[in-house]
């Protein structure tokens, strides 16, 4: 029986994420026949390496969520280690989550990204860095953690400057419309789903809070915008390197009519995991159970890129 460490937790503000997602997914493989343990992953890496050198698994599913789990830190400890972990390897997952190199790639790959700025919190204090409406976010983070939307009459940007403790910051122009994602799972791009919510935009608690958000799969949309969005998804999925799963977000603007304009905002290489997360649900669309997606996953494990 192939034995699978399952990687939960972290330090990163998505912790909490992270340990729902680990939970689900360790009981979705030992439902598909693996023996699959949790680590719980806490600031003491040492003893990390130690309890991987000491029971050594076939392979780890890497279900961490943002910095040090996303961000090519742990494939790196793991490539090291010499153990088969699921998702991207180091060059995916550290350009991913980078959005600005991640926005390089896009564009030199031809694939439509909004115009952005790099700026630090004394340039947002000093001034607006392009005309409103616009997003501030961190270039580093998941789950929409800092992210706000500044529109015309908000007087929070000093504010929101003063009290930025999110690393590296941009500002995006704001995409009006819809949201929609696609997953990709290894050569295949699987659905598009349209995400609605009552927030003033998909912010973490849209993500996460019972209610937040409403999934619409297959989206309601223009088939050339469908068809498009699956290979744009696909197209990025390649041009990051990515292997195994990962998920495209995107705006949709389409208050002029249909067929209107498709953005890509970014590429996550760790997509949420419970039964109810986006991914599965596409996987589930598509005819592939839970159980059975995570034993996929855990048998594209490998080292390296």
């Amino acid at each position: 029986m192939t034995r699978v460490a399952v990687l939960m937790g972290g330090i990163s503000a998505e912790r909490e994420v992270s340990l729902n997602t680990g939970a689900q997914v360790l009981a979705a493989l030992r439902e598909a026949g693996i023996d699959a343990q949790p680590i719980d992953v806490t600031q003491d890496l040492a003893g990390l390496i130690a309890t991987l050198n000491a029971h050594r698994p076939d392979a780890v599913f890497n279900a961490l969520h943002g910095r040090f789990g996303e961000d090519g830190c742990i494939q790196g400890v793991l490539d090291w280690l010499g153990i088969p972990y699921t998702h991207s390897g180091v060059r995916a997952s550290s350009l991913a989550m980078d959005k600005i190199a991640a926005k390089a790639v896009f564009r030199a790959a031809g694939l439509p990204v909004a115009r952005h700025v790099d700026l630090s919190p004394e340039d947002l204090e000093a001034a607006d860095p392009m005309p409103r409406p616009y997003v501030v976010k961190p270039v580093q983070e998941g789950s929409s953690v800092g992210v706000a939307i500044l529109r015309e009459g908000d007087n929070r940007r000093a504010s929101i400057a003063r009290e930025w403790k999110h690393g590296r910051m941009m500002a995006e122009e704001f995409i009006p419309g819809r949201e929609l994602t696609v997953a990709v799972m290894g050569d295949r791009a699987l659905t598009v789903t349209e995400i609605a919510t009552h927030l003033a935009f998909y912010d973490y608690e849209a993500k996460y809070a019972d209610g937040g958000s409403r999934h619409a799969l297959p989206a309601a949309v223009h088939d050339d915008v469908a068809q498009q969005a699956m290979e744009v998804a696909l197209a990025a999925h390649r041009a990051l390197g990515c292997r195994g799963v990962s998920r495209s977000d995107f705006r949709y603007d389409d208050t002029q009519g249909e067929p209107g304009r498709l953005v890509l905002l970014e590429v996550n290489t760790q997509p949420g995991m419970t039964r109810t997360s986006l991914l599965p649900e596409q996987a589930a669309h598509c005819g592939i159970p839970f159980p059975a997606l995570c034993r996929w996953l855990v048998e594209e494990a490998r080292c390296g890129a």
